[in-house]
């Protein structure tokens, strides 16, 4: 199988031209890498499947979406991916919140580079609450544990914004320890790319009644 047909099995229907345009960028973060760490040295023998498949699979999940926000943005995963993968639906952009100042010029200059339709917000996530308003989307990817995920994007999701957020095998546990503080709708999306990873899609956040 290509790399082109993984990316539509992955994202959806995806043009050539995004196919190429995500090839060019593998190849800008892997030169940016060795003099910044934007991803953990096991995984660059496969940065298309472990990073990029595993970022446009959300795209998949959310095929009308147009108001995205990624919190802790790091080396573009996922944010940047769905930038490439958002140009192809017209009005729709993403926010990358990334607080790491080296993270942060790495993630503005691709998307200089590729004219992509997102914007980098180089603050911590709560100073970013005033600076996105109504996303539709919020995701997360390698950024903390799911309890302190739904602290940090509760001020969007408790006003209808949905979650897409990647997690690997200890999810389930994750998910207990967050039912003692938040209520939630959840639906489990196993990965494409992880056979223990699932994307976990939460609608409807609010505080959890006391016991």
């Amino acid at each position: 199988m290509s790399g082109w047909e993984d990316l539509q099995k992955a994202a959806g229907p995806v043009s050539r031209e995004t196919f190429e345009r995500l090839q060019a960028f593998e190849q800008l973060f892997l030169k940016w890498n060795r003099s910044i760490n934007l991803a953990a040295p096991s995984t660059l023998d496969d940065v298309w499947r472990r990073h990029i498949l595993d970022s446009a699979q959300l795209a998949r999940i959310a095929p009308a979406a147009k108001r995205w926000v990624d919190l802790g943005s790091g080396g573009g995963f996922p944010g940047l991916v769905l930038g490439f993968l958002l140009a192809e639906r017209p009005g729709a952009s993403i926010s990358l919140v990334e607080s790491n100042r080296k993270k942060a010029a790495f993630l503005q200059s691709v998307i200089g580079q590729f004219g992509l339709p997102a914007r980098v917000l180089a603050k911590r996530i709560d100073d970013s609450y005033p600076l996105v308003s109504a996303p539709e989307i919020v995701t997360a990817r390698a950024l903390a544990a799911l309890p302190d995920l739904l602290d940090l994007a509760a001020p969007w999701l408790t006003k209808g914004a949905r979650a897409l957020f990647h997690k690997g095998r200890d999810y389930r546990a994750e998910v207990e320890e967050s039912a003692h503080r938040w209520a939630f709708d959840l639906v489990e999306h196993p990965s494409m790319t992880d056979p223990h990873g699932v994307i976990l899609e939460i609608t409807d956040l609010r505080p959890a009644k006391p016991q």
